[in-house]
């Protein structure tokens, strides 16, 4: 067992979830990382692993690392009771069942049938902002293929769209510790469950579409009825969010970065590298928690207890200068297919080939066209207490 004199030379004060902090939190996962490896947070009493191995390890013991224990991944009892009965709050065997509805609908064989659909959209958005030359990257580029292709294929009706990314935003604050971010999300957390549950219904969705597999999965019993709500919830989240913070940050680490954008603008081929580079450098989900079922020994003097809630940061994992070379470096040529982005193991991210998909369509579509990509102001970011996107990205191409 872990002393509180052992314990204190893995202490910090940091306040991880401060403003400042998670507007530049990567001086404070160097800091983080060099603690050991694991850090203990004394504002919130919770340990941290922010090092690419023990991140890892982590996430695929989940035996050990629980994603059920203590209520669920979140921060706080609230959205725990939320999520109660989604992927992101069980393990196996319970875990099996709704992760296998997601799997059914989201393997690579079946979204590869609207790939034509997502490729002709990203020419089209593509050629008109061509015309236009300067245009705004979240709002006209990395929001316009979730917002419409993604919808499509959960067979979403028309009504309540335009407040799907709100709720997904607010969904992740309400993730966080109580702040004030996750208390002021609260509300759109249960707008987006009562419209889920009064209009997002099985005849208002498409047959064949991702939400009807989940009501016939629903009526077949093999997943309970009420959580058809939280799964279809987990989608949005997921497919809306995190797909346009990424997409949004690659466009602006090319544009910092024109010798890389040269590169991919002379040889589109590389941009699958480049997004799994993208995704590593800016990491859309920056962190969740889990909660360890035994005593675990990380080595280096740190031990830490049995029911204790542990944060793991894929983001600050992405940049350990112990796996990867120069972290900080955004290389188009690194292609870092073992980065943590989507998570690992059991509760890697389903809906990874779908964002892979609407990512290397729409800048393979701009890399055929576009010779330079420029800053015309500075970027603004969204402050969330789990995910990590622009609100606004200037940008002018030619």
């Amino acid at each position: 067992m872990t002393t509180t004199a052992q314990r204190s030379r893995f202490e910090t004060d940091l306040d991880l979830w401060d403003e400042a902090v998670l507007l530049n939190p990567y001086p404070h996962y160097k800091m983080l990382r060099d603690l050991g490896p694991a850090a203990y947070l004394t504002k919130y009493d919770m340990w941290i692993l922010t090092r690419y191995d023990q991140v890892k390890n982590a996430l695929d013991d989940w035996e050990t690392f629980s994603s059920a224990r203590g209520g669920g991944i979140g921060f706080n009892p609230i959205i725990n009771e939320a999520w109660k009965g989604s992927t992101l709050n069980t393990d196996p065997p319970q875990h099996a069942a709704p992760r296998k509805v997601f799997d059914d609908a989201l393997r690579p064989r079946f979204i590869r049938k609207s790939l034509s659909d997502i490729e002709a959209r990203a020419d089209v958005v593509v050629d008109q902002l061509m015309a236009r030359g300067s245009f705004d990257g979240v709002l006209d580029f990395a929001r316009d293929l979730p917002m419409h292709i993604v919808m499509d294929l959960i067979g979403w009706p028309e009504h309540g769209r335009e407040k799907m990314l709100d709720w997904a935003e607010g969904a992740f604050n309400a993730a966080g510790p109580q702040n004030q971010r996750m208390l002021d999300s609260l509300p759109k957390v249960q707008a987006a469950f009562e419209y889920l549950q009064e209009v997002a219904k099985e005849d208002d969705l498409l047959p064949g579409s991702f939400g009807r597999i989940i009501y016939e999965a629903a009526n077949r019993g093999e997943l309970p009825r009420e959580n058809v709500p939280i799964m279809l919830a987990g989608y949005l989240n997921a497919a809306l969010d995190t797909t346009i913070n990424a997409v949004g940050s690659l466009l602006m680490l090319f544009a910092q970065n024109p010798d890389q954008w040269a590169l991919v603008h002379e040889d589109p081929s590389l941009v699958p590298a480049a997004f799994l580079e993208g995704v590593r450098l800016e990491s859309p989900a920056q962190l969740f928690s889990r909660v360890t079922t035994r005593e675990v020994d990380l080595g280096e003097g740190v031990v830490i207890p049995a029911d204790s809630r542990v944060v793991h940061s894929y983001a600050a994992a992405n940049r350990d200068e112990r796996h990867y070379p120069d972290p900080d470096r955004f290389d188009v040529r690194r292609n870092p297919t073992d980065n943590l982005a989507f998570d690992y193991g059991t509760h890697a991210c389903p809906g990874r080939a779908l964002a892979t998909m609407e990512a290397q369509a729409l800048f393979t579509a701009l890399a055929k066209r576009a010779k330079t990509i420029q800053l015309t102001g500075e970027p603004t970011r969204v402050v969330n207490n789990i995910t990590r996107g622009l609100s606004t990205l200037p940008v002018q191409i030619s």
